[in-house]
């Protein structure tokens, strides 16, 4: 299994460039940063990134992330991922774009 962020691609450059992301704003506001699961992420880009395009998916093993990831009720009770500490780009398992369709989000194959 692995779980997802979404990054504006400003944000994922800055992270390709610094080799680790404290996370977006929402994720500094929070304390935390927030990732989805497949099953999550399409409902995470409708309601955070409505009508934004050039985001990017990016993928990563939450096994590998260690103790500071937790898994925290959300929306509805939902169980959702969020890790307590910076995140490195050697952990990141891929990447891909995330573009805007007519209908929304056009995640890549197998995704959701």
């Amino acid at each position: 299994m692995l779980i997802f962020k979404i990054l504006r691609r400003s944000e994922w450059q800055a992270f390709r460039a610094a080799g680790q992301t404290s996370g977006a704003p929402v994720d500094l506001a929070d304390g935390f940063i927030h990732f989805s699961t497949a099953a999550q992420v399409a409902e995470t880009a409708a309601k955070h990134f409505a009508g934004e395009s050039d985001l990017v998916l990016v993928a990563f093993d939450p096994d590998a992330l260690g103790a500071a990831l937790k898994w925290e009720p959300s929306r509805g009770g939902a169980l959702f991922p969020h890790l307590y500490r910076d995140l490195q780009l050697s952990e990141v398992v891929w990447d891909k774009s995330l573009p805007l369709g007519a209908t929304g989000h056009i995640f890549p194959e197998g995704v959701v």
